[in-house]
């Protein structure tokens, strides 16, 4: 791929219009700020929840992406071991997402972008299967059209936040000149740092490699609180996202 293709990709992806139900996720924030937390300073909550999801989520990214790649590229011809080893994938996140909410939120989004890629951007017949959780399913999408890596990880962070941002306007936080200001200025750093240091982890389920360490290159979850009030979502008296 070029790198007009490249960019046209990314323009294309990054489209908020995009049936991928990401807008009804508010990622923890919503919880976040009912139980008194961060109202007004909602750049700590983005930046302690990228943190987080890049470390949990970029190593299922990677793999998936890695794994549709070789197939893509013809390294790997049986379908049947790429499906199987993205099972594995999906059955490890499933149980290393810790709630119930983000585990369904999950799910959602990532039959989502599955969907948007069979009914939008697949070429006939060439429909991936067997992936359902987000960060696998972009990992899927991603390599599947073609675009790299290390493109495919940034712009799935930097989704991440926009939708924290865009939740936060919603919530009536922060508003909708002050979201572009924090987008442009505050997160832009938080983004490249955050792909900088996962990107290049993996889950160690799909290369058997002796000088792997789960807790220096595997994912993990860095932010315990975040994950305790994400969980407690359903329990609000009223609530206007899913997660």
């Amino acid at each position: 791929m070029d790198g007009d293709d490249d960019t046209y990709i990314l323009l294309l992806l990054a489209d908020s219009n995009l049936p991928t139900g990401s807008f009804v996720a508010s990622s923890g924030l919503e919880s976040y700020m009912k139980h008194g937390f961060g109202s007004g300073d909602v750049v700590t909550f983005v930046r302690d929840s990228l943190a987080s999801y890049g470390r949990s989520a970029l190593p299922f990214v990677s793999d998936a992406h890695r794994l549709m790649s070789r197939y893509r590229d013809g390294d790997s011809n049986d379908s049947a071991v790429v499906i199987e080893e993205l099972a594995a994938l999906e059955e490890l996140y499933d149980s290393m997402t810790l709630n119930h909410v983000a585990r369904r939120a999950s799910k959602a989004q990532g039959v989502a972008l599955l969907t948007l890629y069979t009914k939008a951007f697949a070429p006939p017949a060439s429909h991936p299967e067997n992936s359902r959780h987000l960060p696998t399913c972009w990992g899927v999408l991603t390599a599947a059209l073609g675009l790299t890596l290390e493109r495919a990880c940034y712009l799935h962070l930097f989704l991440h936040a926009r939708g924290l941002l865009s939740a936060s306007v919603r919530l009536n936080d922060i508003g909708p000149y002050n979201s572009q200001q924090i987008l442009l200025h505050t997160v832009r750093p938080l983004v490249a740092v955050e792909a900088e240091l996962c990107c290049g982890l993996s889950t160690g389920t799909i290369v058997q490699d002796e000088a792997f360490d789960p807790v220096a290159h595997g994912p993990a979850n860095t932010w315990p609180l975040g994950e305790i009030l994400a969980a407690r979502h359903d329990l609000q008296h009223s609530r206007i996202f899913n997660s």
